[in-house]
C-alpha cells in the first residue's frame, strides 16, 4: 500500500463536500490523485460534474479544471464505497437541542462505510469530536459488521479538519495536519496519503491524542474570545474603548496575543466543539467550569448586543419596539457565505423578539430562512443611502470588506458597531455607537 501511495496509484473518497471535503479533494485532484467525492445533497454532485462552484471562497475556475481532469468524480451512490483505497470522512459534529454531542452523521457515515469495508482500505475521520469517538463508537461499528479488524485487515485514524474558510494566509495545503493512527501502521498509512497534498504533517501517538489536539485548539480561542468579550462589558460600562485597549497591548511583542470582541461567536467549530470535552468529561467525574464558563459568555453575547443596541435607540428617545433595524452581515465572519452558528441569527430572533421590525444586507447571503423553529424568511435589502435613511439603526455585526462604512455611517441615523468595522470613518462619529 505504501508503495502504491508513493506512486499516486491509489483513490481518495470523501465523504461530505462542503468547507472540509471539497478544498481537500481539490487537494488531491491538483496533485494527481484520482478522488470519489460522496455527498446526500445531488446538488452539489451536479455543481461539481458542470464544473461550477457552491461555495464562494471557492472560484468556478479550480472546480471546472478539476473536473476537466477527469480525476474528480462526485456521487450520491454510497455502494461505491469500496472503490477508494483511502476513505476521509469530512460530515458535521453539531450539538443536539439539549447541547450534547450529536454523532449521528459520523455514525450513518461509518454504517455506510461498514457494509462495504475490504481489507486494505484506510478509514479516517476528519469530523471534530470528542476523544474516544473513533476507538470507541467508529471501530465497533466498522468491525461488526464488515467482520473486518482494525488491528490486521484495515487501517483507522483520525485526523482534525483545520479549514479557516476565506482565510488569506492559510488553506487547505499550507496548514499542518495532525494524524493520529489506531495502530502504527494507519499512521503510517495515513501520513503517506496526506503527504501528497499537505505541506506537513504531524503524528501523535493515538486517535485519542489527535482528537484531544483539535478540541485544545478550538477551546483556547473560546476562552480567550469570552475573556475579552467580558472584557469589552467591563471596559464599556468604564467608558473605556476596548478596541483602543487591544490594540495597545499588542505593541508587547510577547507574552500577549490579540484576541478581539464580537457579537457572539459563530462557525461550525469554536461554539459547538468545547462542548464535545464537557460532555466526555462527565464520564471522568470532572466538572469543566473554565470552558462552560467561555461558553455562557459568548452564548450571552447577542442579548448583550441588542441590549446596547435599546440603549443606543433610548439616547435618540426611541424605544426598540416599532424601530426598523438593518442588520449588515448574515454571515458568521468577514468575506464569507457561511452562516452555520453565525451570532446573527440570534441577533435577528431577539430583536425580532423585543418588537422591532428587522431587515439586512448581507453580499454574499441573498435569501436567509430561519432553520430554529422560528417563521423567518427574508432576502438582503440592497444598501443604498436611501435605504439607510429609512432605518432607525443600523447594527454591525459581520465586517464584510465589501461594505463602505463611510457611506453607511454618513447615511446612517444611528450605526451599533460589534466590530470595529467604522473605525476609520472619520466623519459622524457621533452617530456610532459600540457594542
Amino acid at each position: 500500500m505504501l508503495e502504491r501511495i508513493a506512486r499516486k496509484d491509489f483513490t481518495v473518497g470523501i465523504i461530505g463536500l462542503g468547507y472540509v471535503g471539497l478544498p481537500l479533494a481539490l487537494e488531491f485532484v491538483e496533485n494527481g490523485i484520482k478522488v470519489v467525492g460522496f455527498e446526500l445533497d445531488a446538488r452539489k454532485c451536479e455543481h461539481l460534474k458542470a464544473g461550477t462552484s457552491y461555495i464562494k471562497h471557492i472560484p468556478t475556475e479550480r472546480i471546472a479544471a478539476a473536473a476537466a481532469s477527469g480525476l474528480l468524480d462526485a456521487t450520491t451512490d454510497f455502494d461505491r464505497l469500496g472503490e477508494p483505497d483511502a476513505l476521509l470522512i469530512a460530515v458535521p459534529t453539531p450539538l443536539d437541542e439539549h447541547r450534547e454531542p450529536d454523532l449521528t452523521p459520523v455514525v450513518k457515515a461509518t454504517e455506510q462505510i461498514s457494509t462495504r469495508l475490504r481489507k486494505g482500505q484506510l478509514v479516517v475521520l476528519e469530523s471534530t469530536t470528542y476523544p474516544g469517538t473513533v476507538d470507541e463508537v467508529m471501530r465497533p461499528i466498522l468491525e461488526k459488521a464488515s467482520g473486518l479488524s482494525a488491528e490486521t485487515d484495515f487501517w483507522l485514524a483520525f485526523s482534525p479538519e483545520r479549514e479557516d474558510p476565506n482565510n488569506p494566509s492559510y488553506n487547505t495545503k499550507t496548514i499542518p495536519k495532525v494524524i493520529g493512527g489506531h495502530t502504527p501502521e494507519a499512521s503510517a498509512i495515513a501520513k503517506a496519503v496526506y503527504d501528497h497534498v499537505i505541506v506537513k504533517t504531524v503524528m501523535v501517538s493515538t486517535t485519542r491524542a489527535a482528537e484531544a489536539t483539535k478540541l485544545l485548539e478550538n477551546i483556547y480561542r473560546s476562552v480567550n474570545i469570552a475573556m475579552i468579550n467580558e472584557l469589552k462589558m467591563v471596559f464599556d460600562r468604564m467608558g473605556i474603548d476596548v478596541w483602543e485597549v487591544i490594540e495597545a497591548a499588542k505593541t508587547k511583542p510577547f507574552g500577549f496575543q490579540a484576541f478581539y470582541p464580537g457579537p457572539g461567536l459563530g462557525g461550525h467549530c469554536i461554539p459547538i466543539d468545547p462542548f464535545y470535552l464537557t460532555w466526555k468529561a462527565k464520564e471522568f467525574d470532572i466538572n469543566t467550569r473554565f470552558i462552560e464558563l467561555a461558553g455562557e459568555i459568548n452564548t450571552a453575547m447577542p442579548e448583550y448586543v441588542v441590549n446596547r443596541t435599546m440603549h443606543a435607540l433610548n439616547e435618540q428617545m426611541k424605544a426598540i419596539k416599532g424601530s426598523r433595524v438593518l442588520l449588515l452581515g448574515m454571515a458568521y465572519k468577514k468575506n464569507i457565505d457561511d452562516m452555520r452558528e453565525s451570532p446573527s441569527i440570534k441577533l435577528v430572533e431577539l430583536l425580532l423578539k423585543v418588537g422591532a421590525t428587522v431587515e439586512y444586507h448581507d453580499p454574499f447571503i441573498p435569501v436567509y430562512h430561519d432553520e430554529h423553529g422560528a417563521d423567518v424568511h427574508m432576502h438582503s435589502v440592497p444598501l443604498t443611502p436611501e435605504m439607510l435613511r429609512g432605518y432607525d439603526a443600523v447594527l454591525i455585526s459581520t465586517d464584510h470588506d465589501e461594505v463602505d462604512y463611510a457611506m453607511v455611517v454618513k447615511h446612517s441615523k444611528l450605526v451599533v458597531d460589534t466590530r470595529n468595522a467604522t473605525k476609520s470613518v472619520t466623519s459622524g462619529r457621533d452617530k456610532i455607537f459600540k457594542a
